[in-house]
């Protein structure tokens, strides 16, 4: 059975729904597209109930979960079967309390859940270009870009590679302090080579930090005292020597995969997703990669076996003679 095109009916909305989507736009106040949106669902509705001769208090739940998987069948979308539904419960409810309906049919009836997108991951040679920083070009002199581009690319430098090494948040970076202290939600251990971070669930987490890591710290932090406010804990801070924030750690990123050459927009966790996913192709242990990231379900972590199985099947396709298109 074809979806339902309001276009194509008489009388799409009866004077029942033409209340019901007048209460839904002056007293919930609704916006046009939603209104739009719900005069679809109903519409649908309303066919279906035509062809099976039933009146709108008539309709029972098997009614709404087989018209439900013929809609699906024919090829709407879960986010969209999933706005009919919310439509209909809300009529369904708004009928209840109008003394119209005994009972609402669609309570206990879910649209099917959309695929999520796999996190995007950079390639291995995309995430290496990223993190080695390019021979810094000699800027104009009395400019502030002379004045800041030494402790702008090393702290930039140290980012990336705390980033993409250890597989940080970005609110885990953001929150790293010099030290540990009561108030630190975070600190990295130059001599343990560890850092200790705050996650999700107020979880602590420790994860070993690389030499190249430590190498871009120790760097950073010989420019650093130059910069911080005397009273600022802080590991990365920003021009005025304040903690940086989340909005412009986001735009350094942006800046540097521009000028490394990516072909893509990164953004902080877009370098978590190629620590994992690099770390599992590498590995295969999927209980250690959870435990560096801190999930606390398996299921969170495997994600990155459809990405590392991604990666192998392009490799199949670009290389196996069977694989190849004649």
């Amino acid at each position: 059975m074809p979806i339902p095109d309001p276009a194509d009916q008489g009388e799409v909305n009866p004077p029942l729904i033409e209340r019901h989507l007048a209460h839904l736009r002056v007293q919930r106040r609704l916006a046009e597209r939603t209104l739009t949106l719900y005069g679809e669902a109903f519409a649908r509705l309303t066919t279906f109930c035509a062809k099976e001769g039933l009146a709108l208090d008539a309709v029972k739940p098997h009614h709404v979960r087989g018209w439900t998987a013929r809609l699906h069948a024919s090829g709407l979308g879960p986010r969209s079967l999933g706005i009919t539904l919310s439509a209909w419960r809300g009529l369904f409810r708004w009928m209840g309390r109008e003394g119209l309906a005994t009972l609402n049919p669609v309570d206990g009836v879910r649209a099917p859940k959309a695929a999520k997108p796999l996190p995007k991951a950079l390639s291995v040679d995309q995430a290496v270009a990223l993190a080695t920083p390019a021979p810094p070009k000699p800027p104009p002199p009395r400019t502030r870009d002379a004045r800041e581009a030494p402790w702008l690319a090393a702290r930039d430098h140290c980012i990336v590679e705390l980033l993409y090494g250890s597989g940080l948040r970005s609110a885990e970076l953001l929150g790293l302090d010099l030290s540990a202290g009561p108030q630190a939600r975070g600190w990295l251990d130059r001599d343990a080579a560890e850092v200790h971070v705050l996650g999700k669930g107020n979880k602590w987490r420790t994860v070993p930090v690389g030499h190249p890591t430590l190498q871009a710290l120790d760097a950073w932090l010989a420019l650093r005292p130059a910069l911080a406010a005397i009273d600022e804990p802080a590991l990365f801070i920003g021009r005025l020597g304040r903690r940086l924030t989340a909005v412009q750690l986001r735009n350094r990123l942006k800046q540097l995969a521009l000028e490394a050459g990516l072909p893509t927009h990164v953004h902080p966790h877009m370098l978590r997703h190629s620590f994992a996913s690099h770390l599992l192709q590498s590995s295969g242990d999927l209980r250690a990669v959870q435990e560096l990231l801190g999930h606390a379900q398996i299921t969170t972590t495997q994600i990155y076996t459809k990405l590392d199985f991604q990666h192998l099947a392009q490799v199949y396709d670009a290389a196996h003679p069977r694989a190849k298109r004649k």
